[in-house]
């Protein structure tokens, strides 16, 4: 699950980046991938027009995207919560239930290699809703690098439960 604070710009362009990727590896009927915002304020609203255009780019429909919190169940039924910022990583810790629930969330962009050496506080994703088309194009530059990251982790993650 990607995480942001409102499921209108990082978020979802992640999840669909990542969605499609896990498909084009032969992984997408092994996983589902879905994401949430912290904060209710923008629930039910599509995705920021902004990133939309940055996944019409990339050949990837979005439109059928509608924010949403972070669902109640997200505990039980997430195997891996990928975090946008440095707050959502700390909001997502302060409401893990248990030790084994911590373990399950990372930052995006520490499964890119360029930042994965860097301190975790300098591995957030700024929020492009603040700026114009140009700071989108940075998180969808940001989240096109760190997502084969992911795959690879998922893949492995898959194999060893195999």
């Amino acid at each position: 699950m990607t995480v942001c604070t409102g499921n209108i710009c990082r978020s979802p362009l992640a999840e669909y980046v990542l969605r499609e990727a896990l498909a084009d590896a032969g992984l997408g009927d092994r996983v589902l991938v879905e994401s949430g915002g912290i904060s209710d304020e923008e629930h039910g609203r599509p995705m920021d027009r902004r990133a939309l255009a940055e996944l019409r780019g990339l050949g990837i429909d979005g439109s059928a995207h509608r924010a949403r919190e972070l669902p109640s169940d997200a505990w039980e039924s997430t195997d891996l919560f990928l975090a946008a910022d440095l707050n959502h990583l700390r909001f997502l810790r302060r409401h893990a239930p248990t030790p084994e629930h911590r373990g399950r969330i990372r930052l995006l962009r520490s499964f890119d290699p360029a930042s994965a050496a860097l301190p975790e506080e300098r591995q957030g994703m700024a929020d492009p809703w603040y700026g114009d088309e140009s700071d989108f194009v940075i998180t969808r530059v940001q989240v096109l690098a760190s997502v084969p990251g992911v795959v690879e982790f998922v893949r492995a993650e898959l194999g060893a439960r195999a």
